[in-house]
């Protein structure tokens, strides 16, 4: 039976850190697998599934990222993987030095763990079963939870989306009287406070951006800027397709407090103070929680 050889499977994993470079260092773990697809010439065995219903090379790149992890050449944050220096430090290997250099450091990271192993298991890899069961399960399923949250996010309307803000802003504990009626453009879309009758600082003053293929630009920031006229005034930048770096860069030196939020900040924190909502406000966008045995260190 075809099996993936151990070549392959560093060209698999170098493939995706050099995706990861070529994209600023960081991306959606999907918007990887969909790089490297194009870029590999994968053989019909790599292409069929394997006995889960993912296709071969898919599982094989998601089982050895868990390795790129553990050695500390790759970084996951929720659904983004970041390379580090050092992951980019070994993408000057051949494929194969790639894979053996990983596996070197994997089993000294796997002699290091305090776990009760032989001496022959403290020098091989996880099974792939092993890794299935948890790490693989539990990544597989919070990136396709995310990337649901995130679709449902992309097709709502410019007003459905700032009603989504106004209420994962009620769940922070913020009361917000003023949200901007449709057909009004531009100004202020959401002013938030700490009690009822918003007479106790800061006052909050919110822009909401519903463009998932624009990022903010710097000028938009200093607009919102302009629109703190009160001492103690914090703005609010919420935009579902990010902030260009130098519109974040201006966020954080303004002379006024200016935070900002991007698509993953929002999904964090709708997570985080969902059971704080009334009910509705969670029906806007519905959470369930399922339970996965955690994956190790």
């Amino acid at each position: 039976m075809p099996t993936i050889s151990f070549e392959r499977q560093g060209q698999f994993a170098k493939t995706a850190l050099q995706v990861l470079v070529d994209n600023g260092g960081t991306l959606r773990s999907r918007d990887v697998v969909n790089e490297v697809r194009t870029r590999l010439d994968l053989t019909d065995h790599e292409l069929s599934p394997n006995n889960s219903g993912r296709a071969k090379w898919e599982a094989e790149l998601s089982f050895r990222s868990i390795g790129l992890v553990k050695v500390g050449w790759l970084l996951k944050e929720s659904s983004n993987w970041h390379i580090t220096p050092e992951g980019e430090a070994a993408l000057k290997l051949s494929d194969l030095a790639f894979r053996t250099e990983q596996h070197n450091k994997y089993s000294e990271w796997r002699r290091g763990q305090n776990i009760l192993v032989s001496p022959e298991e403290a020098n091989q890899e996880e099974s792939e079963e092993e890794a299935t069961n948890s790490e693989l399960t539990y990544e597989y399923a919070n990136s396709m939870a995310t990337e649901q949250l995130e679709r449902f996010i992309r097709r709502s309307g410019p007003y459905e989306f700032q009603d989504l803000v106004a209420a994962l802003l009620r769940g922070m504990g913020y009361h917000t009287p003023f949200i901007a009626p449709k057909g009004r453009d531009g100004g202020i879309d959401i002013q938030a406070y700490s009690d009822p009758l918003g007479t106790v600082a800061p006052r909050i003053i919110v822009q909401v951006k519903q463009r998932p293929d624009t990022k903010v630009s710097v000028q938009e920031v200093r607009e919102l800027s302009g629109l703190l006229r009160r001492d103690g005034d914090i703005g609010l930048f919420v935009s579902t397709g990010g902030f260009t770096n130098e519109a974040a860069s201006e966020a954080k030196s303004s002379g006024r407090h200016i935070e900002i939020m991007d698509m993953k900040r929002f999904i964090d924190l709708w997570k985080t103070h969902y059971s704080d909502m009334t009910e509705e406000d969670k029906s806007l966008l519905p959470l369930r929680e399922i339970m996965f045995l955690a994956p190790n260190n």
